[in-house]
This record gives C-alpha cells, sequence and structure tokens, in this order.
C-alpha cells in the first residue's frame, strides 16, 4: 500500500526549462494550481515570472485532493445570498463557471465531463438542499433536483446535481499548467523553498500557498486556518458505481470513482475536528478507519485500500477566498483560502490576482480583500 497521493503516483516527465536574467517582474511561491494558473497569465501577457514550490509541480494540495472540478464555492448559495447578497451570489457562481470552462480547455484528458450530485443524508439536509436547488433555478442556473434515488445511493433521501461539474486528475491538469506556462517563458524552480520575499529577485511577489504556511504573509499568517484533508484510493472493482463526484453530511464525505474502477474517497475530518486543524499532513487510524468502513458500507463488502494520504486546505471563517494585496506591503499579494474547494477556485483566482498585478479592476477584488481577514 502506497501512503503517496494517487494523483502524484502517475509517472511525468521534466518540465521545460526557462531561465530569466536578472530581476524578475513577479515571483510566485507555490506550484500548485494557483500558482500555476497565475503565471501562466502573467507571462502570456508579456511578464516575466518566476515560480518556486518547496516540493514538486502538484505536490502539495493540488495533488492532493478528492479530484473534483465544482462551479461555485464552498458555502451553498442561500448561505452566499445572506452573507453578500443575490447579485455579488449570482456574480461568484458566473465567474467559477466562466473559469471551469477555461479549465477545461487547458486539462484535456486530465478532466471529465460527469456533472456532480450533492446528497441528502437526512430530512434537515434534503429541505437544505431543495433550497438551494430552487435559489439556482431563480437565479438561472442550470440544476436538476433527484428523488428518490436508486441503489447504491437509496439510503440518501434526495440529491441535488449540478451538471457543469466534472472530475480531474487534479496533479495531471496542474502538470499540463505548468508545462504551458514554462512555454510561455516562465521560470519554474522545484524543491526550492522561499524563506524571505528578497530571495525571489522579483518586484512583485504572490504567495499561493493556500493553507501552507508561507511564513512570508506576516500578521495574515495563520488566519487561513491549515486544515488536513485525508483521502483514501481502492483496489479496482469490477462494478461501476460511483462515476459521478458524490458529496454528502455538508461535504464531510466525498467519493467517486475512477475508469478503472477505483474508488477514491476523502473526507470524515468531523469524526476528529480537534485533531484536523493542522499543517501536519499525515494520515491518521481514526479518520482513515472511517473512510475504509464508509467504503465497505456502500460498495457492501470489503475493499482493498491501495493508497492512503492526505493533503493541507486552507479554511476561511466566510468560505471566500482571500486575493489581493497583503496589507501594509505594495510589493506582496496573496491569493488562497478556497475551505477546500480549490480545484476551480484557484484556477479562477491564480488567474484574477494575475490581472489585479496587470491593473486591471474587478469588484470581486473587494469581495476577496485579505484585509478583511484582520478585523474578525
Amino acid at each position: 500500500m502506497s501512503t503517496v497521493s494517487y494523483w502524484l503516483e502517475e509517472p511525468t516527465t521534466p518540465l521545460p526549462s526557462a531561465r530569466i536574467d536578472g530581476t524578475a517582474d513577479v515571483a510566485i511561491v507555490g506550484g500548485g494550481i494557483t500558482g500555476c494558473s497565475c503565471a501562466l497569465a502573467l507571462a502570456e501577457a508579456g511578464l516575466r515570472v518566476r515560480l518556486f514550490d518547496a516540493r514538486e509541480i502538484a505536490g502539495g494540495a493540488s495533488g492532493r485532493n478528492g479530484g473534483f472540478a465544482l462551479r461555485g464555492g464552498a458555502a451553498a448559495y442561500p448561505v452566499l445570498i445572506d452573507s453578500i447578497g443575490a447579485d455579488a451570489t449570482a456574480e461568484l457562481w458566473r465567474w467559477t463557471e466562466t473559469e471551469l470552462e477555461r479549465l477545461v480547455a487547458l486539462a484535456g484528458d486530465a478532466f471529465r465531463p460527469t456533472g456532480s450530485l450533492r446528497l441528502a443524508v437526512d430530512e434537515e439536509e434534503r429541505n437544505e438542499l431543495r433550497e438551494e436547488y430552487e435559489a439556482l433555478r431563480d437565479a438561472g442556473f442550470a440544476a436538476e433536483w433527484r428523488e428518490p434515488l436508486a441503489e447504491p445511493l437509496a439510503r440518501y433521501p434526495a440529491a441535488l446535481f449540478h451538471p457543469s461539474d466534472g472530475v480531474l486528475q487534479p496533479a495531471r491538469l496542474v502538470r499540463r499548467v505548468a508545462e504551458r506556462a514554462a512555454n510561455a517563458g516562465v521560470e519554474i524552480h522545484e524543491h526550492a523553498r522561499v524563506s524571505s520575499v528578497d530571495e525571489t529577485g522579483a518586484d512583485t511577489v504572490v504567495i499561493a500557498t493556500d493553507g501552507y504556511p508561507s511564513g512570508l504573509l506576516g500578521e495574515l499568517e495563520g488566519l487561513i486556518v491549515p486544515t488536513r484533508g485525508q483521502v483514501i484510493a481502492t483496489g479496482p472493482i469490477e462494478e461501476m458505481l460511483f462515476e459521478i463526484p458524490h458529496y454528502g453530511r455538508h461535504g464531510f464525505d466525498y467519493w467517486h470513482q475512477r475508469p478503472d474502477g477505483r474508488i477514491v474517497a476523502g473526507g470524515f475530518r468531523d469524526v476528529s475536528l480537534d485533531t484536523e486543524f493542522t499543517d501536519v499532513e499525515i494520515t491518521t487510524p481514526v479518520v482513515q478507519g472511517a473512510l475504509e468502513r464508509f467504503v465497505e458500507e456502500h460498495v457492501g463488502r470489503p475493499v482493498r485500500v491501495d493508497y492512503r494520504w492526505a493533503g493541507i486546505f486552507g479554511m476561511v471563517f466566510d468560505f471566500l477566498p482571500v486575493i489581493g494585496r497583503v496589507p501594509g506591503d505594495d510589493r506582496l499579494w496573496m491569493a488562497g483560502g478556497y475551505s477546500g474547494h480549490g480545484n476551480v477556485l484557484g484556477f479562477a483566482s491564480g488567474r484574477l490576482v494575475a490581472r489585479a498585478i496587470l491593473g486591471e479592476s474587478d469588484p470581486k477584488l473587494e469581495l476577496f480583500e485579505p484585509s478583511r481577514l484582520l478585523v474578525h
């Protein structure tokens, strides 16, 4: 059994080599989906860009998640309306739908269009999902209500289907974006930990490490709360039961099945919340045991586990990304805080911070302003 992420086990080829002489216009710390999409956008706009990662490209959360590509964000649509208003919520969702389309155009066979299914585990969650379904339809977004559900999902009273979503091989996606960025002239440094902004040799620096502490964010450090997500991948089974990405229990359970029959399942951090708010990237018996039992219950028999891994994502109190200038340092920018929904939001946020650096204004930047974290 491997303790390496299933996604990171895929063989890779070396990235193209690009080199910048002298000072770069922008340096990016973090080689996940945010950093790579930001680097690509800046390089294609003609800037000289360096990118650094303490491990390899996609070695952090971008290669250690569940592999979902979802529109929207961590908060349910009606919850966002209550928080930021109907117009801003609709704009945020339209933005993620548009960026998901752009992601798909880059992903190639790293993306499969399947839609996604949010499952109610009880009547209370059913009512919440029904409210979200009606709010989405009222706002003009595609959504489908499914009730009752057939086996093996008959235990769930209802589900909300999002047709535009899909599944990813997330590490493959990020490597493809990184390769395109390198071909556009980005100088990429893997296995290069940055301990100070001055080390980057750039006029402007973007911190794109999400929940992984960078040590570079001053008083904002730790306000994007490091949170551990644990995942397993089983051996292949013959039945194709869960091709669509599934979310249950308000996102505490998530799983889907790969084309080869493996089931990738994650979550259950709520069985040990006091230990899962951490940046320690290890698996634990209590969460891993819950994941194994969950898969066994849904398949109807024990299933061999071939991979176990953990990754760190960043939680934010209001479930909105954190994008913009770091307060007190005009040279420093940041993008992160996806609260577990980083594959699409991270891609979109990297592009958004790139446009901000290039001088483009966007109303979402006020909503995502980093300084808001300092007033709570």
